[in-house]
């Protein structure tokens, strides 16, 4: 009988639990919303989008706008950094919920995510080594340059990028790399580049708030002529849960809306980069 008494409580307690879920929950929202938190994928080592502050925490433009959507979803954010290879292979299998590191929807990835809310708008630039000698991006061709895995910035360089997001401004290739070298981050391209110019890269392409805050930790390096493209950055989700991708869109529009992400861009970048250009 007090086994039964037991069960009978744990009946209850779940039925509660339950109840306390919107009725239209999806399976990704009522796990979030169940557990109380968020599991958000973002890269630690891409400043000043996301990056380990001095105190080893998460920080950045992305870690904000995540923390911010899951502030207004009522539950906490629990940061997991799981390379970017891995996080645009898809099949994430609930080791995360979402993600928030400045991706940019194509219809390609549109075929394994969802893209519930644009929060910025950024350009792509080229660094070169401050020791360079190239005057213009045409300088660049038949040279080596380094990108990020996986990335628009990679997929430029191989003159293989289509950018059909709505409000992406069209863009033309500069120039006609002999080698593109792929790495994890545009971090590690930066290291290889600083060993000096056309050591192991001429040239990284990556987005310009990389370049500069990489400028500004001592990089010897510089940004060669304008941005070579534009590209709208999402929140990226699995298919899947309608519902959630909805309470996703409703927390990135009120962000916009009361002037939050506004206010976040002008505290990482010094610019509102929210809004196109």
């Amino acid at each position: 009988m007090r086994h039964l008494t037991r069960l009978t409580a744990l009946a209850a307690s779940l039925a509660f639990t339950l109840s306390a879920l919107p009725a239209n929950a999806g399976a990704v929202l009522e796990r979030v919303l169940a557990a109380k938190t968020l599991k958000v994928a973002t890269d630690a080592n891409w400043a000043p989008q996301s990056f380990m502050n001095d105190k080893n925490e998460l920080d950045g433009f992305d870690v904000d706008v995540a923390k911010d959507i899951g502030k207004r979803l009522g539950v906490s954010v629990e940061f997991v950094t799981p390379g970017w290879d891995i996080i645009t292979a898809g099949n994430w299998s609930g080791r995360w919920d979402m993600h928030v590191g400045s991706m940019t929807p194509t219809k390609k990835r549109a075929e394994i995510f969802d893209f519930p809310g644009v929060y910025y708008y950024t350009p792509a630039a080229v660094a070169v080594h401050k020791d360079s000698k190239a005057t213009t991006l045409a300088d660049l061709n038949d040279k080596a340059v380094g990108t990020t895995a996986t990335s628009t910035f990679e997929a430029y360089a191989k003159q293989d990028l289509t950018l059909d997001a709505a409000g992406a401004p069209a863009f033309k290739y500069e120039f006609k790399p002999k080698d593109v070298k792929s790495y994890s981050n545009s971090t590690t391209a930066f290291d290889d580049l600083r060993l000096g110019d056309g050591t192991r890269l001429d040239a990284v392409v990556s987005s310009l708030p990389s370049i500069i805050d990489a400028e500004k930790a001592g990089y010897p390096i510089k940004q060669l002529g304008d941005p070579v493209f534009y590209e709208p950055l999402a929140v990226a989700t699995e298919h899947g849960d309608a519902e959630f991708d909805a309470k996703i869109s409703e927390a990135v529009k009120a962000m916009q809306n009361d002037g939050t992400l506004s206010k976040l861009s002008v505290k990482w970048y010094g610019v509102d980069y929210t809004v196109v250009k």
